[in-house]
């Protein structure tokens, strides 16, 4: 069903109209540009839709239901950064928000060409003007339940629908037309031929390997049937289908040798080794160059090999490194699931969930692409902002949607590095509203030493988010947190966890710098503590410090996340000694990320099988390498 989809999306037409419903977060402000659309614009949202067929699309605009009614205002709708309409946004009250007769939606129906294209709805910003009143206006606009609303705040869209096509017909040009169709017939003697040239060049990516006539047979069968009831594309998207359908595309299979004995080593193929590198750098199939130097027998070369490593990631393919590896090894998927009370923290909103991990992405991206020390990761002294961000950080004279890089001078070095990144600090508190010195000093344990520390034990009960009375009034949290760990086995894990989250308490549970705990009239933040090693620590800027002078163990831990992921399987005793060196020859050249990388690359868990009993090793695309 969905090689079907896939294929009549990509070489076909879609005759019979189908529905999309995209939905935009109710916690989202929508005050200002988003990135990607153009200036001059004001929320809304931004989505990619691929549009099957030549034809007619309904898009119904909706709103969520909140806002005032601003005179003048107007919404646009474009496609692919060219505006195809606009409309005037009615006075109908917050119920109804846009039009009465529409139920609060606002509807276009237009002629649109087929392919994969960029669909934005946006309001036309009109007025820049600050607020002159008195209340304070939060960046949040649109909260859940009301309860911190302003009473003049903006209109915003909630959902975009997009119905069609309407009258439908074939298209005669898209992208993924001119990726398919690598010839076309001018008579019908000349389509056969043709249809075998398009599928070798899809059968040979699907492979990713040559492919041989035997391989073809399958697929022009299918191509055959299809152009007996219908045109030569509907041949082609019969054989399309069929193919997306192959076992041999959608598992990877790595042959073992038949003449050796189970339990001994063998090199990969050159094209199993080809597979290997694009999953683990581009999560996707090898493109026509890798499997050619594969193909030749000379990727397993180092010199060559090398060659293709920097290529790849040089390629913006290479971005699924980033965003896959940074979000896994990282957690930034788990600010998806943030969603703080928005009574202590009217500001979050999901611009916010947005920024704290595209900043951290950018910093890895910085790292890897410029080839810089691993251990910038820690000590960066710069940063990746929009206004949004900045605003938040209360770092001034950053304007715009834009993110760019900022530098952190002298008065900013508590935000430097990956501990004064909000998309750790607030992924680390607990019941929306306080922070929590154990989970931070756990994730410091894990992804920055990589020492995680043991299980909980049975029956342990929980610090009660409640206000402690001790004899001189309210405890606070580290008061509180000291009366958790006096009795034993409590006490020997969190005398090496909670000395480090207390280091950060200056960092509030959304992220933002305070002195204070509690807010106004709350007690003085206490930061300095004594590490488990005997370090005396005090704040975020000294316990980075301390933790530097283990780099060989934040580059072993680095290492080992990276290994994990680009073998598809978890780090092994016996893979330990290959681990060690790559982290020595790492440090010979200033712990470059090329190093870390290229150690794995060329490292025989990489390109090496033990040979098992059976006959060959099957994995899914979606896992990293065979390994």
């Amino acid at each position: 069903t969905t090689a079907t989809k896939i294929a009549r999306m990509a070489v076909g037409y879609w005759k019979t109209p189908t529905e999309a419903l995209y939905i935009k977060r109710t916690d989202s402000s929508q005050v200002y540009q988003l990135e990607g659309l153009p200036f001059g614009t004001r929320g809304g949202m931004d989505v990619r839709h691929v549009f099957p067929s030549d034809g007619e699309y309904k898009f119904t605009v909706r709103n969520l239901g909140v806002g005032t009614y601003i005179p003048g205002e107007q919404l646009e709708l474009s496609i692919d950064g060219q505006r195809v309409h606009v409309w005037i946004y009615t006075d109908m009250g917050t119920a109804a928000g846009m039009n009465s007769a529409g139920d609060g939606q606002l509807e276009i129906t237009i002629p649109v060409k087929a392919g994969s294209r960029s669909v934005a709805a946006t309001f036309v910003a009109t007025n820049y003007r600050p607020s002159l009143d008195v209340a304070q206006h939060f960046d949040r606009k649109s909260l859940e339940n009301g309860r911190v609303r302003e009473l003049s705040n903006y209109p915003v869209i909630g959902a975009l629908n997009i119905q069609g096509p309407f009258n439908a017909k074939r298209p005669t040009d898209s992208p993924s037309l001119r990726k398919v169709f690598a010839c076309r017939p001018s008579s019908a003697a000349e389509e056969e031929p043709c249809a075998r040239e398009i599928l070798s060049v899809l059968t040979r990516k699907a492979f990713r390997r040559p492919i041989t006539a035997d391989d073809l047979e399958p697929f022009m069968a299918f191509y055959q049937t299809g152009r007996r009831s219908g045109t030569f594309e509907d041949g082609i998207e019969q054989a399309l289908r069929r193919l997306l359908a192959s076992p041999q595309f959608l598992v990877r299979t790595e042959r073992e040798p038949a003449e050796l004995a189970p339990g001994e080593t063998y090199r990969i193929t050159e094209l199993e080794l080809a597979s290997r590198l694009s999953f683990f750098l581009w999560s996707s199939i090898p493109d026509s160059e890798l499997i050619d130097v594969a193909s030749q027998g000379r990727l397993s070369d180092p010199s060559v090999l090398e060659q293709q490593v920097q290529r790849m990631l040089a390629d913006s393919r290479s971005e699924s490194l980033i965003e896959n590896f940074a979000q896994q090894w990282l957690y930034l998927r788990n600010l998806d699931t943030t969603a703080p009370s928005q009574t202590v923290f009217p500001d979050w909103d999901d611009e916010l969930r947005e920024g704290f991990a595209r900043e951290t992405e950018l910093l890895f991206e910085s790292i890897m692409r410029e080839d810089r020390s691993v251990l910038d990761i820690l000590t960066a002294d710069y940063t990746f902002l929009n206004e949004r961000l900045a605003r938040h950080y209360d770092i001034p004279n950053i304007y715009g949607s834009h993110f760019r890089r900022v530098p952190l001078g002298p008065e900013l070095d508590y935000r430097r590095g990956v501990l004064g990144h909000g998309s750790f600090l607030s992924t680390t508190w607990v019941q929306n509203y306080r922070t929590s010195p154990v989970k931070r000093g756990v994730w410091v344990l894990e992804n920055i030493l990589g020492t995680p520390p043991p299980e909980q034990p049975p029956d342990v009960p929980a610090l009660e988010d409640i206000e402690v009375e001790g004899p001189e009034g309210i405890l606070t949290l580290r008061e509180q947190m000291a009366l958790h760990t006096t009795e034993e086995p409590c006490a020997g894990c969190h005398k090496i966890m909670d000395p480090i989250g207390f280091t950060l308490e200056n960092f509030s549970a959304d992220a933002k710098w305070r002195t204070i705990e509690g807010g106004e009239g709350g007690a003085p933040i206490d930061a300095a503590v004594e590490l488990w090693d005997g370090t005396q620590v005090n704040g975020p800027h000294e316990l980075r410090e301390a933790l530097l002078q283990y780099s060989p163990q934040f580059v072993r831990m680095l290492t080992e996340k990276l290994m994990t992921y680009a073998l598809g399987r978890g780090v092994e005793y016996f893979d330990m000694p290959v681990i060690r060196s790559i982290v020595q020859e790492t440090e010979e050249n200033d712990n470059r990320f090329s190093s870390i990388l290229l150690g794995i690359v060329k490292s025989a868990p990489f390109q090496m099988r033990t040979k098992t009993d059976a006959k060959e090793v099957v994995v899914p695309v979606n896992s990293r390498s065979g390994g």
